[in-house]
């Protein structure tokens, strides 16, 4: 997997490379394990946080340091710590498909209830996303597979109503049906999966949840 650099991530979420976010997040979203390894030795909280309230496990997740991630979660760091934006390591490593990380977390105790901002558990933006083996990951654990977000939406509507049709999303489909996700629970509008897809003309994915028994 494709590893970014620190002035990447400073790109990403202005600031990261400031000198005003504590030494340790600064070390974690740069992958920096004898960096770590020193701070923590010398007692500085593992879960410290920058003023937005991101912790160092968020920072290494958000960069996908995985050795930095392994590190922290050895040390205790809080998989389930929320920032500003109620992005959490768990949460985040779902939706960028950290499948490493998520894993990690997952391990660690990750609450599986708990929401983003927009009220949807961590299947929800995998879906969305298409990060295939995220999703296989998750429908692993006992995850709410029809829980719904603020905007109607569950992880199937999700991959359908935001995805592109393609291979990856097809294939959440696929999977998110073959583990008996709602095939009827409509949006907040009352459009069904089934009638989505056919607005969309996703040929295949149409043709899954018909032969499953998906109504429009």
């Amino acid at each position: 997997m494709r590893r970014r650099t620190l002035l990447a991530v400073g790109a990403t979420w202005p600031g990261w490379a400031s000198a005003n976010v504590p030494a340790l997040v600064r070390a974690a979203a740069a992958g920096d394990l004898a960096a770590l390894r020193r701070l923590l030795d010398a007692g500085v909280p593992v879960d410290t946080r920058d003023a937005q309230g991101r912790t160092a496990l968020l920072a290494a997740t958000h960069a996908d340091r995985v050795d930095a991630a392994r590190l922290l979660i050895g040390r205790g760091a809080d998989v389930n710590a929320k920032d500003q934006m109620q992005d959490s390591p768990y949460l985040l490593a779902g939706a960028q498909g950290r499948l490493v990380i998520l894993r990690m977390t997952l391990a660690a105790g990750a609450d599986l209830k708990s929401t983003n901002r927009y009220g949807g558990t961590a299947l929800i933006p995998a879906a969305h996303y298409g990060h295939v083996e995220t999703v296989r990951e998750l429908l692993k654990t006992r995850i709410d597979i029809d829980h719904v977000n603020r905007l109607g939406w569950t992880a199937l509507l999700e991959a359908i109503i935001l995805g592109d049709g393609g291979a990856a999303h097809t294939e959440i489909v696929r999977l998110l049906v073959a583990h008996g996700a709602s095939l009827q629970r409509a949006d907040a509008h009352g459009v069904t999966p089934l009638a989505h897809a056919e607005q969309r003309g996703q040929r295949t994915i149409v043709e899954i949840l018909r032969r499953a028994g998906a109504q429009a």
